[in-house]
């Protein structure tokens, strides 16, 4: 069956979330006076994206609202964890400043979307609607997209079905038709192929392995890979 339309995770995807993090976090802990309570700046954010991975996992599990995954985070950073809402919510913000002064998309992300403008485009992330569609109209690429669907407005992450499945109806194309480009192996490739749409992993860092999903390493190697075999030929086909 034809591919027509790309789905495409965000976050280290094609915007370099993990760069802006580390820089944002960074600015941030100079600004509040925070670096000299740990040994080193490493330390510290190693800290901080412990507590990103922790109380995202328990975002995604439905554990916990976005809003209060964010106050868990600086709860667990600081380490008080009677910290109130409003505080946490302050302390956030104000890293926030810091952390969208560092957006930008990933090099590649731009000429790939140009060299694929005849497939239809969507956005399915594991965030809020409200977060990546202002992160995508900074960004200046949300007239890319036809629609952007995201857990927490959903109700439900990747890697479950439904929530490809619900990205894939709002632009009308069945998973048949359609490939997941993300960042992850397993939230986002194999979640994708177990949805019925053809995953791919973008492996940007090298982490290699996982012979049974297709893996790219950039972004320039999604069009010919699209154009060369809609079926996507044999796993793992770049590198």
């Amino acid at each position: 069956m034809t591919l027509r339309a790309i789905i495409w995770d965000v976050d280290d995807t094609i915007f370099d979330y993990a760069g802006a993090d580390v820089a944002g976090i960074r600015a941030h802990l100079r600004t509040e006076g925070l670096l000299d309570g740990f040994t080193s700046a490493e330390q510290a954010l190693g800290r901080w994206q412990r507590a990103t991975v922790h109380h995202w996992a328990r975002f995604s599990a439905g554990e916990v609202d976005f809003p209060g995954q964010r106050r868990d985070r600086v709860r667990t950073f600081t380490g008080r964890p009677d910290m109130a809402d409003a505080e946490a919510d302050a302390w956030f913000g104000r890293y926030i400043v810091h952390y969208e002064a560092a957006w930008s998309l990933f090099p590649d992300t731009v000429p790939a979307l140009d060299r694929l403008s005849g497939y239809r485009h969507a956005v399915l992330s594991n965030s809020s609607s409200e977060v990546q569609e202002h992160k995508l109209r900074t960004l200046g690429v949300r007239d890319r997209f036809e629609a952007v669907v995201c857990a927490a407005d959903l109700g439900v992450s990747k890697p479950a079905a439904e929530a490809f499945h619900t990205a894939c109806a709002a632009i009308g194309v069945p998973p048949e038709e359609a490939a997941y480009v993300g960042d992850e192996p397993d939230i986002d490739a194999r979640g994708a192929v177990e949805a019925g749409l053809r995953g791919i992993w973008l492996d940007r860092t090298g982490r290699g392995g996982r012979p049974e999903l297709i893996r790219i390493t950039g972004l320039g190697q999604l069009p010919g890979l699209l154009a060369g075999d809609t079926r996507f030929g044999a796993p793992s086909t770049f590198g």
